[in-house]
């Protein structure tokens, strides 16, 4: 506690003091006679966590809630006792942190993501709750060696996989790159022992040229009038085994290990520091990133460039403002507002708040706590492209995001009513992934919703979210029905009914599961957010299940159940075709034709298979790819589809696969009715003098 209390008196006033030492005074009680594996007295871990948060300068209640941040789940102490002793906002912070202690991230049950859910909205609340959890982990990270090897992996690659994304989500890198480290060496030793000896071996090589570029850069820059200090720093072992995964690249080919910081005093001087660096070294292509300009997501401010240093060695060299320079290592720890006046607070904080306020939003439209937690993971690796709105404003999205998600982002009714893209003035289908630097343009129409494929396309968990949302609402009573045939046929599997299951045991599953109504147990199944098979064993007691009527179901489609079933665009199924069903969760029951490629894959988990087939009568019109080859001559495209429309087939999609001066190769997307319909669709194009061949085309 010593170290503690000299390290807070300088910045906390005498009654802040005081705050943090009766805290420490009760924590000492709470945990006396407890014990950490390694045999030191547990108040070690709550005062090590304390210091690592006074190390950012945070405020006494942050402080006071760290040392007490074991006290709820270990030793009895209630949030009450806390509110009434130290007040509210420490008492929730300590029952924030409480709740996070529950999570087990590496489970994708719905315990475990309902737990994530709650953690989350104790983020939203106070984002202190998180920095906290972070540093808790980082100590237990730093202590990792008492516990057992099974214990070890499973909190190393709890880290890797959730707190270190969450720490750089929210712009604390320093943070990160230890989490990062910790996490590899406990995961990975041998991996992290060779690369670190490799890595200390190139550094003694060429320690000397490190220093001769640095003082070359350093002149450079005074001789420009620019006053700066120079940080040189090198690649972490796990930064470089990621970029050796990553690129398909031995320790030998990953050159870039070096870099050099660059801290100024102004944004105009950064600018002028980088024109001295290209100056001096040159420039490598398409290497150069400027993120004061537009600054990533988690907030975070830099000229990033790489040179071609003396030795031929590529140099990584970071400019920035000394004010970037702390967000970038501290994040929303950087400059701590106490108060909730949000416009005190800097860039990384806004950032993060607006972050965990769109995750809130989503929430509150998600059934399905399993999916929600998916979404989150998703938004953790934020690896961004940056759009602009024909106004100029500059969106970011995550890598190969669509068009359909630059329309959610920029409001959930222009993603709701949008028809199609104008990217760079150019019309393209909604479905275009997006490039960096790109002006993109919604054309929406009044009449136009949500269609289920677009799940296929997005990857923002705002889009999926307000789709599937759409789409539940829509077509809340078609799922019903599916539901029930789906559970119909998981509970004639295992020899029962549905209408043989005693109504206390649906009752009981229902309040279990926190269900309101049978209705809601159905429509889940039917969009993938459960398990027939796993609901049809839990509501089948042993003696219904000895008594029920054997029924072998199959869920029959007939084409009206458009919002709850997707096809495959791997195979598009079309009726006649024998089929297949594969559960998903975020796109329900997916249809694919037997003979698909993926159908091995899906195999590997029979759980999830659902026997499917159409109904004799089947309504609506189909997707399907025909593959034509034709002859490459003047009109030839416009013969090709005057042939399918003869035969009232609608025209999705035309793309050129391949091209000479002879021949060319197109991939029709057209709809159809059933395998009669595209028989006589293809018998009809064949007969076109420009027609080579045609055949049915699987993506």
């Amino acid at each position: 506690m010593l170290d503690l209390r000299q390290l807070i008196e300088r910045y906390l006033n005498a009654e802040q003091v005081r705050l943090v030492e009766r805290a420490f005074e009760l924590g000492e009680r709470a945990h006396r006679g407890q014990t950490r594996k390694s045999g030191e007295p547990y108040i070690t871990h709550p005062v090590a966590v304390a210091r690592l948060l006074a190390d950012m300068h945070l405020d006494p209640e942050t402080l006071a809630a760290a040392i007490l941040h074991d006290t709820i789940e270990d030793c009895g102490v209630t949030k009450a006792q806390l509110e009434a002793d130290f007040g509210a906002t420490v008492a929730d912070l300590v029952d924030g942190v409480t709740k996070l202690d529950k999570v087990q991230f590496e489970s994708r049950e719905a315990a475990a993501a309902e737990s994530f859910r709650k953690m989350l909205l104790a983020m939203a609340r106070d984002l202190r709750v998180i920095l906290i959890k972070l540093a808790d982990r980082l100590h237990n990270m730093r202590t990792l060696e008492s516990m057992s090897d099974g214990s070890r992996r499973r909190i190393a690659r709890e880290t890797l996989e959730v707190y270190a994304p969450i720490a750089q989500r929210l712009g604390m890198n320093k943070l990160k790159s230890e989490l990062q480290e910790l996490g590899f060496k406990a995961l990975y030793p041998r991996r992290h022992a060779v690369i670190s000896a490799r890595l200390n071996a190139l550094l003694g090589h060429r320690r000397e040229l490190m220093v001769k570029i640095e003082s070359n850069l350093l002149r450079k820059l005074h001789e420009e009038h620019i006053g700066a200090r120079i940080v040189s720093r090198v690649k972490t072992p796990y930064s470089i085994y990621r970029k050796m995964l990553s690129d398909h690249k031995t320790f030998a080919e990953v050159m870039d290990v070096y870099g050099l910081r660059v801290i100024v005093s102004s944004v105009m001087q950064c600018y002028q520091a980088l024109g001295a660096a290209h100056n001096l070294y040159k420039p490598l292509d398409n290497r150069f990133k400027d993120y004061i300009a537009i600054p990533k997501g988690n907030g975070y401010q830099s000229l990033h460039t790489v040179l071609f240093g003396p030795s031929g060695a590529p140099i990584e060299v970071q400019i920035r403002t000394e004010e970037m320079d702390m967000v970038a290592e501290r994040g929303v720890a950087a400059h701590w507002v106490y108060k909730s006046d949000a416009s005190a607070a800097n860039n990384a904080q806004l950032r993060a708040r607006e972050w965990l306020h769109g995750l809130v939003e989503s929430q509150r439209q998600q059934g399905n706590s399993i999916e929600f937690l998916e979404n989150v993971k998703v938004d953790l690796f934020p690896d961004e492209v940056y759009l602009f709105t024909p106004k100029g404003k500059i969106l970011a999205l995550p890598r190969n995001a669509c068009a359909i998600d630059f329309a959610y982002a920029v409001h959930t009714n222009v993603g709701d009513h949008a028809v199609a893209a104008r990217i760079d003035r150019a019309l393209k289908p909604l479905r275009t992934r997006l490039v960096s630097g790109q002006t993109v343009e919604i054309i929406s129409a009044p009449s136009a919703s949500p269609q289920p494929q677009w799940l296929e396309f997005v990857v923002t968990s705002k889009a999926r979210t307000a789709i599937r949302h759409y789409l539940k609402n829509l077509q809340h009573e078609d799922a019903v029905s599916l539901g029930h045939r789906m559970l119909s046929r998981a509970l004639a599997d295992l020899g029962g009914a549905l209408d043989a299951v005693p109504e206390g045991s649906i009752d009981g599953y229902l309040k279990e599961n926190r269900l309101r109504r049978l209705e809601e147990l159905l429509a889940d199944i039917a969009l993938g957010n459960r398990m027939p098979n796993l609901v049809a064993r839990q509501l089948l007691s042993g003696e219904a299940k000895k008594h029920a009527q054997v029924i072998s179901e199959v869920v029959r489609i007939s084409g009206a159940e458009r919002g709850v079933i997707t096809f495959g665009n791997c195979c598009h199924p079309i009726p006649g075709d024998p089929i297949i069903g594969f559960l998903s969760a975020g796109k329900g029951l997916v249809v694919h034709q037997t003979t698909c490629r993926n159908v091995v894959e899906m195999r590997k988990h029979p759980e999830r298979i659902v026997r499917v087939d159409w109904e004799p009568e089947v309504h609506g019109d189909f997707r399907v790819q025909l593959r034509i080859d034709v002859a490459n001559r003047p009109g030839v495209l416009a013969t090709v589809a005057a042939a399918i429309a003869e035969n009232n087939s609608n025209i999705e999609n035309v793309e050129y696969l391949d091209r000479d001066s002879l021949s060319a190769s197109l991939l029709f997307t057209i709809e159809v009715r059933h395998r009669e319909h595209l028989a006589e669709v293809m018998k009809r194009v064949r007969r076109a003098d420009v027609v080579l061949m045609v055949q049915r085309a699987q993506s």
